[in-house]
């Protein structure tokens, strides 16, 4: 059983910056791959980022490249979305998601309740 509670969000002006973060209990979540999808009003839940169990793997939906960081600390059991130059088309609400396996794919089986971003233009 993993539980995931995301925290971070807010409302910021276009070009700022936000980091999400994803705080996750159990004992399997450093050997799982991680991941942050997005969901806007009105439109279907999307892939944003993964990454992979090390860390040493990580993967970007193309609107996002360059801009937003995906990273983790198996430490501290959490998870993090570095949003750079954030644009009106961000605005969503983002879920934090474990994956079944070690590394990054299709396969996600935990889910937070997720922590909305609005950026205003």
């Amino acid at each position: 059983q993993v539980q995931l509670v995301e925290s971070g969000g807010g409302l910021v002006q276009a070009g700022g910056s936000l980091r999400l973060s994803c705080a996750a209990s159990g004992r399997t979540f450093s050997s799982r791959a991680m991941g942050w999808f997005r969901q806007a009003p009105g439109k279907e839940r999307e892939f944003v980022a993964a990454i992979s169990w090390s860390g040493g793997s990580t993967r970007y939906t193309d609107s996002v490249k360059g801009r937003f960081t995906i990273s983790r600390d198996n430490a501290k059991n959490t998870v993090y979305l570095q949003m750079n130059n954030l644009k009106p088309e961000d605005t969503a609400t983002y879920y934090c998601a474990a994956g079944r396996s070690h590394y990054i794919n299709n396969d996600f089986d935990y889910w937070g309740q997720g922590t909305q971003v609005t950026v205003s233009s």
